[in-house]
């Protein structure tokens, strides 16, 4: 099979060819056909010259023709022989003197042949008009090796013109394939495993955007490959840690190293709660990664639905000391959402708020309408989030806490869910934050009957 630089090769090179010959023919057949005409009206100024100067002298037309031929003035060179007179003379009443191309002397013209003809003039005055028809030109040796080396001339210029447009072509069509070339090798290595490729973007044309989506997309599967390598880490230690401690208490209380104990099935109780929530976090995220989420969308009030997730936080905030604070502008439209869905994106994110903010703090829970929907904001007082991680804490297992530990910062797949949720009702989520000054996460939704 041949490659692109082949086939664009031998398309230029035909396209060339065809072009350069197209060319070649019309230019010699235009350059005899005008060279004819030249010789003919060579001739034609040459017989108007005599016929005037035969009208000059004599006065009249009378014996033109034996004049003509008494006088010395041949019949053209030029014309083929036995091809007849290939012209007309009329005299002043439009009537043939000299008769030529089937005229007979005598005849009446009419006026459209009169038009056609070369009027002849002595003293200012039309006294004749020289009908002509362009015979067959005969051309001399002279005239012929003219002829010939203009052909020469267009037969070298030809092949120049196809050995420069066969250059070209090479050139372009190298130019033209290189980023296919490797955009190609970087595919094949990608298939081989090395997924960390990036092809150089040598133009702005379609072919430098197709090299752009290729280095986004191989980013984009970069990414997604060791996020997954990332999920599957942190998963196994996720799990580690409520396994170690159950099976830790389970052990003692079989090897009689601790006493059977409410306290102790207390604990593995609640590790085994807390791997239950986990197991059932992740259904929840990859039954929306598969398109599987059950949503029941309905008429939701907002000021409903934040009145409920403040009275859910409402005693664990007392525990800690931290004020939650609702603040929802009146005569808010219904949205169409999930309730129960939002309830458990909300529910989140104010345990984040909660989990972050110190003791005596507050968390501010916010609704307003802004032009394009709904605005709802969850913002804490806790030590903030650096800039460069904002993008980050929407992440599966992600904490800004490099120790990692449970009581730190939960599971790590709260806004996950939150993100995914918020998705499937066609609305956007977001974090603000800076070191120091606390988080609000923001939450864009469209109102009921509006497009997203």
């Amino acid at each position: 099979m041949r490659s692109i630089t082949v086939k664009l090769l031998l398309a230029f090179l035909a396209i060339s060819m065809l072009s350069v010959m197209l060319i070649v023919l019309s230019a010699r057949w235009l350059t005899e056909r005008e060279f004819r005409s030249f010789l003919f009206t060579q001739n034609r100024n040459n017989i108007v010259t005599a016929l005037a100067d035969y009208y000059g002298k004599n006065g009249s037309w009378a014996g033109v023709d034996v004049s003509l031929l008494a006088s010395g003035n041949p019949p053209p060179t030029h014309m083929p022989p036995g091809a007849g007179r290939f012209f007309s003379l009329v005299d002043s009443s439009d009537h043939v003197v000299l008769a030529g191309l089937g005229d007979n002397v005598g005849d009446l013209l009419p006026p459209s042949d009169i038009q056609q003809g070369e009027p002849i003039k002595y003293n200012g005055k039309v006294v004749g008009v020289l009908i002509t028809r362009q015979p067959n030109i005969n051309v001399n040796p002279a005239e012929t090796d003219f002829l010939n080396r203009v052909k020469q001339v267009y037969i070298f210029t030809a092949i120049g013109v196809i050995a420069v447009g066969l250059l070209l072509a090479f050139l372009l069509s190298r130019t033209l394939t290189r980023p296919i070339r490797e955009l190609t090798a970087a595919t094949h290595a990608v298939s081989a495993g090395q997924l960390k490729q990036e092809v150089p973007v040598r133009s702005r044309d379609e072919l430098g955007q197709l090299a752009d989506s290729f280095n986004r997309m191989n980013a984009a599967l970069v990414r997604s490959t060791e996020l997954r390598r990332q999920m599957t880490a942190d998963i196994a230690h996720e799990l580690r840690t409520p396994v170690s401690i159950i099976m830790g208490h389970a052990e003692a209380v079989h090897d009689g190293v601790m006493a059977p104990s409410l306290e102790s099935f207390e604990i593995i109780r609640d590790e085994v709660e807390r791997l239950d929530g986990l197991i059932e976090d992740l259904r929840t995220l990859s039954r929306a990664d598969a398109g599987e989420l059950p949503l029941e969308f309905q008429p939701v009030s907002p000021a409903r639905l934040l009145d409920k997730v403040q009275a859910m936080h409402k005693q664990n905030a007392a525990r800690k000391n931290i004020a939650i604070e609702l603040q929802v502008e009146p005569g808010l439209p219904e949205i169409s959402a999930d309730l129960g869905r939002m309830v458990q994106v909300m529910s989140n994110l104010v345990d984040n708020a909660l989990l972050y903010t110190p003791e005596g703090g507050r968390v501010s829970i916010s609704a307003r309408r802004v032009t394009e929907g709904l605005e709802i904001r969850v913002q804490d007082s806790g030590p903030g989030i650096a800039e460069d991680e904002l993008e980050r804490v929407f992440e599966r297992f992600y904490r800004s806490d490099p120790s990692r530990q449970r009581n730190a910062g939960g599971s790590g797949l709260g806004l996950a869910i939150a993100k995914s949720i918020v998705e499937k009702h066609a609305g956007r989520i977001w974090a603000e934050s800076k070191a120091g000054e606390g988080t609000t996460i923001v939450i864009h939704l469209p109102l009921a009957g509006e497009p997203a």
